[in-house]
């Protein structure tokens, strides 16, 4: 992932420097299992775990001639060891160290994710509960339907917040997982209790069934546990952009001091945070495409993965990381116009109680076909300006008169039933 888009303690997970100290701590796990079976000298694990270092310049130096990384990484520590470097890497093949160590990667970034998305969490709750007594527009289509709310689409936003981070914690148990099998898995050089005492040790699961590789589904589920976040976020920036629209302007994202929105129209103050949000979504669903492509490898395994995964990996959680991270500064700093949330209500001068006057006829006794007649006619002179509201185009019409009665269509025009809808709905969500 580019600088712009990736925070230093994502770009830490996926440094060179981490993830060959992580090499190292494999490599180290695995002598350390070996030596209480007598594989490893007691005296030259003392020597191991004391002298065991690298330089990332002398692994490049190295990786120039062998043009074989692993094999660069283990000259390099055994130039620090010295003779005891023979036991470093025995009985390991490259894919043992490689994909153990990517798993904690992997594990590490999604620690930060998921502490990250509960700020998220948070701050869409807390704009649940502010906003739960606001009577808001609802829109489908982009266009006015009926009364709702203004805070239960954060109640929405909080409660798939909240299943995101079950799939990610699901995919962080999924890939908390190595394999230290040797070549082709079959553990022909090492024992099964060495793997599952080195993993042990560094907080991992063995695979419990491996060929060469830890299998690429679980990557497969990481990543699109990933993308499906992404999209709940972009779900929340889009409406954030949506009700930033000047012809809706009920709220818009933070706007810091000295912030320009265009170079040319000093009055803009453009939605750039939710769109950047949007736009790197879009990222994190082709990533997710790329890792369900590298479930498929040949017989126990090629590396027609690899390359990919180098990318994929620290691109897909920088970039959540990223959005995360902006996503709670939108959220938590999100201004909204009370009072044009309230008159977009009345903007269609009671339009909006069309589909409760239309069951009360119903139910009243009217054919739907006569009732959904009287209300498109009575909604249709608002419309075209012959009434100036729908209240009093209904009070005009004998039918809609007759079957309700006055009083009876003035009830409808109550927003409290929406009110009360809105706090059963807040109970069900816990808020």
């Amino acid at each position: 992932m580019i600088e712009r888009y990736t925070l230093p303690a994502m770009a830490e997970v996926w440094s060179r420097e981490y993830r060959f100290q992580r090499w190292l701590d494999v490599e180290l796990a695995v002598c350390r299992a070996s030596a209480k079976r007598g594989r490893v000298p007691k005296d030259a694990l003392k020597e191991i775990e004391a002298k065991a270092d690298f330089s990332i310049e002398r692994i490049d130096e190295i990786e120039a001639d062998v043009k074989h990384e692993v094999i660069a990484f283990l000259s390099a520590v055994a130039e620090n060891v010295g003779p005891s470097s023979c036991y470093i890497h025995l009985g390991l093949t490259s894919s043992d160290v490689m994909d153990t160590a990517s798993s904690l990667q992997m594990v590490a970034a999604m620690d930060l994710i998921l502490a990250e998305l509960d700020k998220v969490i948070a701050a869409a709750a807390e704009l649940a509960r502010k906003y739960r007594n606001l009577p808001a527009m609802g829109r489908t289509h982009g266009v006015h339907a009926e009364p709702t709310v203004f805070g239960l689409r954060f109640v929405i936003f909080y409660l798939e917040l909240k299943r995101d981070k079950k799939r990610l914690e699901r995919a962080r148990a999924a890939v908390a997982v190595g394999k230290i099998s040797g070549a082709v898995g079959n553990y022909s050089t090492l024992e099964p209790e060495v793997e599952e005492e080195a993993l042990a040790e560094l907080g991992l699961e063995p695979e419990p069934v491996s060929n060469q590789v830890v299998q690429r589904d679980r990557y497969a589920e990481y990543v699109n546990a990933l993308a499906v976040c992404g999209a709940t976020l972009e779900k929340i920036a889009l409406e954030i952009r949506h009700l930033q629209r000047t012809e809706v302007a009920e709220a818009r994202e933070p706007f810091a001091a000295g912030q320009k929105g265009s170079s040319v129209m000093p009055h803009k103050r453009n939605p750039e945070l939710t769109e950047r949000i949007c736009g790197l979504a879009r990222l994190l669903r082709g990533y997710a495409v790329v890792a369900l492509e590298n479930v498929a490898l040949w017989h126990e395994r090629d590396i027609s993965h690899s390359s990919a995964e180098r990318v994929i990996m620290p691109d897909a959680t920088a970039a959540l990381y990223y959005m995360l991270d902006k996503a709670a500064y939108v959220l938590g700093g999100l201004v909204v116009d009370e009072g044009r949330v309230r008159a977009n209500v009345d903007m269609l001068k009671g339009l909006a109680f069309s589909g409760r006057v239309l069951n009360a006829l119903a139910e009243a006794g009217m054919t739907r076909e006569d009732a959904y007649e009287v209300v498109q006619a009575a909604a249709f002179a608002v419309h075209g300006a012959k009434e100036p509201d729908f209240r009093t185009a209904l009070l005009k019409d004998e039918k809609a008169v007759e079957t309700l009665g006055a009083d009876g269509i003035e009830k409808y025009f109550d927003l409290k039933p929406y009110l009360k809808a809105a706090s059963y709905l807040y109970g069900r969500a816990g808020l």
